[in-house]
């Protein structure tokens, strides 16, 4: 498993960035919930005006339809923050207003009306934006559809008997659309559910590595210092022992048990050091996913001896060069390669420029690359062309 570094997890801009595009899509399946429905009302006002229904009678269909749409979007927010385990009832004073206005409306349409399937459906439909649990959503779904298929070849029997063809073809699609709503949104609510399960399953992956790498550390770490601790009790119990009898032997076993402090002082450290250091390959496949994360095309090149280039010297270099661009970047794309040369390793970072970015915020977080890359005798070249930003490293063979 790839461990991120601390210093390499996204900044607020990235974080923004995923919240943006979680918002986003439910807004798109609020949108298309929506716009469904309002094509079924505008569906059923040509009905009513097909069939000779008045001006008022039109005129308080289409009010009422637009505020029955309107009050749905209460259920759907409802929806969003769903608990799989709670009823469908949980929060039902947030309810009671869209499934009354439902039931006023599907009752007004389908009195004035005459038609049944249009008294029934705003019910339906709001019935199906209820908190049900995955099964029982089905199982209603399928009961709905087939109650609404039933009521409108009723209707369609009744009203329908005496038009001409042309009616006849409005009314088939007409029902279509009826019946086939409540099968629409929970599909579409089925996408929202899998687009939820999946961030949640991912927040969980990311949580589990980190304990996972926690409960790595921390065996490492009792293991390191238990047997330390062993050895120093045991030279410090001989050496008790041996002070009345041989102060020269008991002096040793306390010299000894300070160089185990030492030794285990030392080992902690290079764990410490072996925990912070990442090969470059992972720190660059880090990178990419981060960018990734973050909404940004990402890809990366490597040459086949890229885990030989001096990690010290380039492993802050990338990470410092992949927030500047999450920081700073456009966010559309970015290019990340670690190629060996003769005598140099060459590392470089282009993506797109924020059209808001001006030259000094981009090189504000460069300077400790450019102090760090000349301490080990490299170089560093900036490069910024129209709507593009490269940053090229280049570090010798063999520094540290």
């Amino acid at each position: 498993m790839i461990t991120t570094p601390p210093d390499a997890l996204p900044d607020a801009v990235g974080s923004r960035r995923l919240v943006q595009n979680v918002i986003a899509t439910w807004w798109y399946t609020v949108s298309g919930v929506l716009a469904l429905e309002v094509m079924v009302v505008f569906l059923w006002l040509t009905a009513f005006i097909g069939l000779g229904a008045s001006t008022w009678v039109t005129t308080a269909a289409a009010v009422g339809g637009l505020a029955w749409c309107a009050t749905t979007l209460v259920l759907l927010l409802q929806y969003r923050h769903r608990d799989d385990t709670a009823g469908p009832m949980v929060g039902w004073r947030h309810l009671l207003l869209p499934l009354a206005t439902a039931v006023v409306f599907g009752i007004f349409s389908g009195v004035v009306s005459g038609i049944w399937v249009i008294g029934a459906l705003p019910i339906v439909q709001s019935l199906m934006l209820l908190n049900w649990p995955a099964g029982v959503r089905l199982r209603m779904m399928l009961t709905s559809m087939a109650l609404l298929a039933g009521l409108w070849f009723i209707d369609w029997r009744v009203v329908f008997t005496d038009q001409d063809a042309d009616a006849s073809r409005s009314w088939w699609v007409f029902g279509f659309f009826t019946v086939a709503l409540p099968a629409m949104t929970v599909m579409s609510l089925w996408w929202w559910d899998v687009l939820m399960t999946l961030d949640r399953a991912r927040a969980a992956e990311a949580r589990l590595g980190a304990t996972q790498e926690r409960l790595r550390v921390a065996t490492d770490v009792h293991d390191l210092q238990g047997h330390h601790l062993q050895v120093i009790a045991l030279q410090l119990e001989l050496a008790e022992r041996l002070l009345a009898n041989d102060p020269e032997a008991a002096r040793e076993q306390l010299r000894l048990a300070r160089t185990s402090v030492a030794e285990a002082r030392q080992g902690t450290r290079d764990l410490a050091m072996r925990f912070r250091g990442v090969p470059l390959p992972d720190e660059i496949a880090n990178a990419v996913d981060l960018l990734r994360a973050s909404g940004t095309t990402a890809d990366a090149s490597l040459s086949s001896g890229a885990d030989q280039a001096p990690a010290p010297v380039l492993g802050p270099v990338i990470r410092e060069t992949t927030t500047n661009v999450l920081r700073h970047g456009g966010g559309k794309w970015a290019r990340l390669s670690l190629v060996e040369e003769t005598a140099a390793w060459r590392y470089e970072i282009a993506n797109d420029r924020a059209s808001d970015t001006s030259d000094d915020r981009d090189g504000s977080g460069l300077d400790g690359i450019v102090r760090r890359v000349g301490e080990a005798g490299g170089d560093v070249r900036i490069e910024r062309g129209k709507g593009e930003f490269h940053v090229i490293v280049t570090v010798p063979k063999g520094s540290s």
